[in-house]
């Protein structure tokens, strides 16, 4: 039971370390894809601590990996508006 909590802090860490990255990368280009990356990844980061910190890790039955899908919803909305037409 160790290894799962030493895992699910690698992984939260990780979650943090890329958020910080696209945060520090839309300090400097001011560019709102960043900046959604960012939030993304630290919404992914504070799911991956509920999901650890409750002990609910049957993917079918929990409710925690709604913040998953808003994480990742976010992200193709941000690349879809990157990616449209300019008029």
């Amino acid at each position: 039971m160790a290894t799962i909590y030493f895992l699910s802090g690698a992984v939260t860490l990780g979650y943090m370390l890329v958020a910080m990255f696209f945060l520090r990368f839309w300090k400097r280009t001011a560019d709102v894809l960043f900046l959604s990356f960012a939030v993304a990844f630290a919404l992914l980061s504070v799911g991956q601590i509920v999901i650890a910190s409750a002990n609910i890790y049957v993917e079918d039955s929990s409710a925690a990996y709604l913040v998953r899908l808003a994480a990742f919803a976010l992200i193709i909305l941000a690349v879809w508006r990157k990616n449209r037409p300019s008029r």
